[in-house]
């Protein structure tokens, strides 16, 4: 059969909008072939315009609604459709924000927004809506985030997304979305914490044996409290009684949400000194303008890394093996030698006998 690629979209954010990543389309975002070139905006607003906002920040109770609104605005020369709605946030592998995929259901901050009245709007599956919008047109979008009276003090990351929508008749969709981050935080006990975990060692030792080898230790910066957290680390290494000490900086400037982790890893030189002893500094820090009332206190983990001698020990043998094959081979020598000394002293005589006569 044969397969239908779906025209690239170029994607110009306009304002102060997100980008995300991509999302499968489902079976009621269908639409025309949307035009090429289609470009679109969604931004903090007012109830009668975008008001500059780069995102919606709220701090909120558990319980308590809050009230916001979004302007979506179809930039292009001709009529676009869209898929409006909302999910969870996560932070990707490589660092970046990012909803979860479009066939899983917000479970968190994502599933606290609804959508107030919009003319023209109809339902869509899995929540939000969809929408056709005429070309240089601008909606306001009435957004509510109500809190559950249970929620959990600290951050509930989540996003709201405008996804121009493909073809239904197309078979591989490129979808993509523009989006504003919601950052939610819920009053209560706010914790700060940051800890190691998966600590993994490697020692490479050097072939020349008047340089160090390399020591590598990677780890993970896991979130251990209920607030976004950046990190900064700190890595030191010496031999046995502190003997050339070494350390180095590790500047993970990514955000690390409550419960996610972000691998980071350290290079240093080790001298093979059979093991070196060390710790990983971790010092929590604040992520962009966030405020946290509790105290950033760093945590430590030690660590030991067996750093085998190997080429000192090659080394070590080779010498002894020429020490050996020196002593053998002199050995061998002074045999040969005292032979021969041996067999002229004994020709010598036999010579002195047949040469006395009797």
């Amino acid at each position: 059969m044969t397969t239908r690629i779906a025209t690239a979209i170029t994607v110009l954010l306009v304002g102060l909008g997100l980008l995300f990543g991509a999302a499968p389309a489902t079976a009621d975002d269908a639409a025309t072939d949307p035009p090429a070139g289609t470009t679109w905006s969604l931004q903090p607003a007012s109830a009668d315009a975008a008001d500059g906002r780069v995102s919606l920040r709220q701090r909120v109770d558990p319980g308590a609604s809050i009230d916001e609104h979004l302007a979506l605005t179809n930039h292009g020369g001709t009529p676009a459709r869209f898929a409006v709605y909302a999910s969870d946030g996560v932070v990707t592998d490589s660092g970046s924000f990012d909803l979860l995929p479009g066939d899983q259901a917000p479970k968190d901050g994502g599933s606290w927004v609804t959508f107030g009245e919009v003319a023209q709007a109809q339902p869509r599956t899995g929540g939000g809506f969809a929408i056709d919008l005429a070309a240089g047109a601008t909606i306001i979008i009435p957004v509510r985030i109500a809190v559950p009276a249970g929620a959990t003090p600290g951050d509930h990351p989540a996003g709201i997304v405008a996804e121009l929508l493909a073809d239904s008749r197309t078979q591989v969709h490129l979808s993509t979305r523009v989006g504003v981050r919601v950052h939610l935080r819920v009053n209560g006990d706010i914790k700060a914490a940051l800890a190691t975990e998966n600590v993994d060692l490697q020692y490479a030792a050097a072939w020349n044996p008047f340089t160090p080898g390399t020591a590598t230790i990677s780890f993970d910066i896991a979130n251990r409290g209920n607030v976004r957290l950046a990190a900064s680390s700190t890595v030191t290494l010496s031999g046995p009684f502190g003997v050339l000490p070494v350390s180095t900086d590790i500047a993970e400037g990514r955000e690390i949400l409550p419960g996610q982790s972000a691998r980071a890893e350290a290079t240093l030189p080790a001298w093979p000194l059979v093991l070196a002893f060390g710790e990983i500094s971790l010092q929590p820090q604040a992520v962009g303008t966030d405020e946290i009332e509790v105290p950033l206190r760093a945590s430590t983990t030690a660590v030991t890394v067996w750093t085998p001698p190997w080429v000192y020990l090659a080394v070590l043998l080779l010498a002894l093996l020429a020490w050996w094959l020196i002593r053998r081979q002199r050995k061998r020598s002074a045999a040969r030698i005292q032979a021969a000394i041996d067999a002229a002293v004994a020709a010598a005589r036999t010579s002195d006998r047949e040469v006395i006569p009797a």
